[in-house]
């Protein structure tokens, strides 16, 4: 049986691979990459509204990114040579 933290990383890993398939819906819909982000950081703000303050989701998002900066910063590509 999954431990706790086993089940979580289960439900997270779902919802990733949904969010990626979303990702992939909306490339089809629209190529500009501001509206894409700003869809995806409209829809982390319907996700709370009227449950918490804007600035408190604005602060959970700022979080989750220092969380996954530093996992995406190791995977940058190498500066382009001129």
């Amino acid at each position: 049986m999954s431990t706790p933290t086993d089940a979580n990383f289960q439900d997270y890993k779902r919802a990733e691979k949904k969010a990626l398939e979303l990702l992939a819906a909306m490339k089809a819909v629209s190529p500009k990459k501001t509206d894409i982000e700003l869809a995806l950081l409209v829809a982390i703000f319907e996700l709370h509204k009227g449950l918490i303050p804007a600035e408190t989701i604005g602060a959970i998002v700022q979080g989750h990114l220092k969380t996954l900066l530093p996992f995406y910063a190791a995977k940058a590509p190498p500066p382009a040579a001129n």
